[in-house]
């Protein structure tokens, strides 16, 4: 057995040892968007730093705990806080959880990210189902394949579910909830995009940028995992078209504010669409 799966499989015990069952979805929880975690009822709290071979999330508005406990009907476990590649983590640190929430028997793994909207029809505050993504990240399953979880090469032509898609729209015609819809890049990071590099993933096709999300629904497809994504567009690119960028300035505090304005709407979206997986 690859030692890798092993960890995984250590790791998985130890969690479902505190939780003392099994969770059917994976929720990851970004920037700003914690409250979805604050509205599961009767709670096991693990913080990461309790997690055998878990590293710690230290950007802004990751609280780095795992929250496991029932939403929509369901059991489910949220990462309360994500690890990103410009924390200085390799892609196996940022997606061990992700692998590891595979061995503890989640079947969906909902993701959610604070992005910056490039469409020009989106605005500060929407909210945007990842259609399809764009990677410009190291990919994670890059070096010897974890054999025992998927196969070597896994297919990405529909990283997103169309099923969880439809539901989600449904949900939304239903209860008034404007939605958006388009394709999500992911760079590095830490620093923002330059107006430039807004007009090239502009005419790349994408309609969101942002650092993270890519390489754990990239993990999650190779273990099999269905995946839902959405991005809470938290402020506007300004790309070399724009005449405002003498005067803008992308603000991380900014950033927060519009994710826990959006969190409450992406809260009931994900709740009513676990209720029907």
């Amino acid at each position: 057995m690859d030692p890798r799966v092993i960890k995984f499989q250590a790791t998985a015990d130890f969690i479902l040892q505190k939780t003392g069952g099994k969770p059917e979805a994976g929720i990851v929880l970004g920037s700003g968007l914690g409250l979805l975690a604050e509205q599961i009822k009767n709670p096991v709290v693990i913080p990461y730093k309790e997690i055998p071979h878990f590293v710690q999330s230290t950007a802004m508005g990751h609280k780095g705990n795992l929250i496991y406990g029932d939403l929509g009907g369901k059991k489910v476990i949220a990462m309360q806080g994500r690890f990103h590649y410009y924390e200085g983590y390799t892609m196996e640190e940022v997606t061990f959880p992700i692998r590891v929430l595979a061995v503890a028997g989640i079947k969906t793994l909902f993701v959610s990210n604070a992005a910056g909207g490039m469409n020009s029809t989106f605005r500060v505050g929407d909210l945007m189902i990842i259609r399809d993504h764009i990677n410009l990240l190291p990919n994670p399953l890059i070096g010897k394949n974890i054999d025992e979880l998927g196969p070597r090469f896994p297919d990405m032509t529909r990283p997103y579910d169309l099923g969880l898609i439809d539901i989600a729209e449904k949900i939304a015609a239903k209860d008034n909830i404007s939605l958006r819809k388009g394709v999500y890049i992911a760079g590095t990071g830490p620093s923002y995009e330059t107006p430039a590099e807004y007009t090239f993933f502009k005419s790349s096709g994408a309609d969101a940028v942002g650092m993270s999300t890519i390489p754990e629904v990239i993990v999650a497809r190779h273990c099999g995992i269905k995946v839902f994504g959405m991005s809470v567009i938290t402020n506007e690119a300004h790309d070399l078209t724009s005449k405002t960028n003498d005067q803008f300035e992308n603000k991380h505090t900014d950033v927060m504010e519009a994710a826990n304005k959006a969190a409450q709407t992406m809260t009931t979206l994900f709740t009513r669409i676990i209720e029907r997986i």
